[in-house]
Parts: structure tokens; sequence; C-alpha cells
């Protein structure tokens, strides 16, 4: 796979991790919790550093801040698996652990970090 092929791959998950980060952002439960509001700023954190690689179109640059900023997206997977069964069982938030899951692991083996 071609270096811009796997900056779009990785750019197509991270439709998911935004549409999870929003979610969270305007949650009731956000506003409550610290630590969930630590998540969904460290997954805003990630998307943004690699917006100006984007709109650049620079595989390469882009490639190598995904794959450097890669333990901020990895830890705010892990923290919100941890978190989200204390803050809510609504299927709400099942369904956006697993959504952050599946797009964190694809990012992951595409960035051969898995």
């Amino acid at each position: 796979m071609s270096a811009s092929e796997k900056m779009e791959q990785v750019d197509d998950l991270l439709t998911h991790v935004w549409m999870v980060r929003t979610f969270l952002k305007h949650s009731e439960e956000a506003e409550e919790d610290e630590d969930l509001q630590k998540v969904h700023r460290m997954l805003y954190d990630y998307t943004h550093a690699l917006g100006v690689f984007w709109d650049k179109r620079d595989a390469e640059g882009y490639l190598d801040q995904a794959t450097r900023k890669w333990h901020r997206l990895k830890n705010a997977n892990e923290q919100f698996a941890e978190l989200q069964p204390d803050i809510s069982t609504h299927m709400n938030f099942q369904m956006a652990r697993r959504s952050l899951q599946t797009a964190v692991r694809r990012i992951g083996e595409t960035l051969d970090k898995a």
C-alpha cells in the first residue's frame, strides 16, 4: 500500500474517532467527569495534529505525525474503554466504545502499530 493510500485509510478511520469525540464532548456525562473530558481532548488533539498534513496532501508527513502521536490515540482508547462501564452502560456509550476500539485498532494496523 502506498503512503497516500495509507494516509487516506487512516483519515477515513478518523471520521469514526471524530464522531466518538463529538458524542463524548457533548454528553452530559462529560460535563461532570474530568477523565472523560481528557479522553475527548486527546481524540481532538490527535485528529487536529494531522489536519495540516491532510490539507497539503503530504502523505509522508501525515504518516510520520500519526505514528509519533499514536500513543495519545491509543491511550485515549484505553482510557475510554476503562471508564465507559462506570460512566454509563447505555447502548450509546457501549457503541461509542466499540466504534473507537475498532477505528483505533485499524489505524494501528495501517501504521504497523498493532
